[in-house]
């Protein structure tokens, strides 16, 4: 298999998310989380799509590799918005053996995400253990809310 690009629909169709994000308008399950760029330090919005698995928010970047998940990493906290709701969260990236369980999830769970990974050259079938087996590879994170105080 070649090296996992994303699709070429995708900046386009964020394009589109972003927008619809910005009139206020929840687009499904699919939130945006805004870091700081780790080099411009300027604020970075990506829409993803993350999910309840044991009580914790989680999110599998899309692919090897992917520049909003380098941010995420460097940044450590951001903001995590659905139409115009948004809260602060804490960012933190889970370890190779913490993120099996969540990525064997992961088909079930974001079943859009499985047909991004299969075109973006990820998986071949979308299995379970095709995604589990990519522990180490993609990039898991958990976001856990930050209390006020």
């Amino acid at each position: 298999m070649s090296q996992p690009r994303p699709p070429r629909y995708l900046k386009p169709m964020n394009r589109v998310l972003m927008a619809v994000h910005r009139l206020g308008i929840p687009t499904g399950p699919a939130m945006v989380l805004t870091v700081p760029g780790r080099k411009s330090g300027r604020p970075r919005s990506t829409p993803m799509t993350p999910f309840e698995f044991r009580g914790g928010l989680y999110v599998v970047a899309g692919y090897p590799g992917a520049d909003w998940a380098a941010n995420a990493r460097a940044a450590g906290s951001g903001t995590l918005a659905r139409g115009r709701r948004s809260r602060e969260v804490r960012i933190v990236e889970l370890t190779t053996e913490e993120a099996r369980p969540v990525l064997r999830a992961f088909p079930y769970e974001v079943p859009v995400g499985v047909s991004f990974a299969k075109r973006s050259g990820v998986v071949l079938d979308g299995t379970a253990d095709e995604f589990e087996a990519l522990a180490g590879t993609l990039a898991v994170f958990r976001f856990d809310p930050v209390t006020p105080r």
